[in-house]
């Protein structure tokens, strides 16, 4: 009977490692890769944007045919308006093409005095009696130039500094109105013209554009407006007249914005 148990067990101890080796082995479990949240800035958006505008009209004036002189002007005003465009991502470059509109409130005035002319025998000048031989009191000649909106359509080519940051330089045309009246005053008499021109230009700039939340970003721009000059040409007064203003246009734009993208801008990376 002994030897019966002790021949049980030491079977039991020779299948027990046989089992144990013969049960299914765990397979491990692999954790999932963690996915990062990635911006990318492929797509359309729409926005608005705010700043000044530091503008200079550079004129020169003619009158009856001789130059008289030239002056400069600021026009200096607060500017806002929308914009809109497509950009498309590759690496870390980003191209794109963008269109904004912008209402202004920039105008700058400026003024030069007509030369003193002596009265003649037979000649009517306003300011002095013909024959007294006292001169006309010199006049004044001002114009005033205003802008009242302006646009530009833009390529835009920038470069992520991370994937929430972009910084691009952008130039294309720009276009605009301008209201330029002038007047001029001698002896009391005052005459004058308004010309309205829609003029075309050019534009160069950069910025930089950050991703804030989700479909959001923001921008801060600075653009070079150059809208080319404007004339005017009015009837003055005799013997001043007529009177031409040629006026150069130009603007320092800093502004910042706002931009919705759409079609959800974040994507995942492994």
């Amino acid at each position: 009977m002994k030897k019966f148990i002790l021949s049980g067990a030491v079977l039991a101890m020779i299948a027990g490692p046989v089992t144990a080796a013969d049960l299914a082995v765990k397979a491990p479990v692999y954790k999932a890769p963690v996915i990062a949240p990635v911006y990318n800035w492929t797509g359309f958006y729409v926005g608005g944007n705010l700043g000044y505008s530091f503008g200079r009209a550079s004129t020169a004036w003619t009158i009856a045919g001789a130059p008289l002189g030239s002056t400069s002007q600021s026009m200096d005003g607060i500017l806002g308006g929308l914009q809109a465009g497509y950009n498309w991502q590759s690496n870390n470059w980003v191209l794109g093409l963008e269109s904004d509109i912008q209402a202004t409130g920039q105008q700058g005035s400026s003024s030069v005095l007509t030369p003193a002319i002596p009265c003649v025998p037979l000649l009517v000048i306003v300011g002095c009696v013909p024959g007294t031989g006292i001169a006309a009191g010199a006049g004044v000649a001002s114009t005033t130039e205003k802008l009242p909106w302006l646009g530009t359509v833009r390529a835009r080519v920038g470069m992520t500094l991370s994937d929430r940051w972009l910084i691009y330089a952008t130039g294309g045309l720009a276009y605009g109105e301008i209201n330029s009246p002038g007047i001029l005053t001698v002896g009391g008499a005052t005459v004058g013209a308004t010309t309205n021109t829609w003029n075309a230009g050019w534009t160069v700039g950069a910025g930089i554009e950050a991703a804030l939340w989700e479909n959001w970003s923001a921008k801060f721009e600075y653009l070079y407006v150059d809208l080319g000059n404007v004339g005017n040409s009015f009837v003055g007064i005799a013997p001043f007249t007529p009177i031409t203003t040629s006026s150069h246009i130009t603007d320092n734009i800093v502004r910042v914005g706002i931009n919705y993208h759409f079609g959800g801008p974040i994507v995942a990376k492994y």
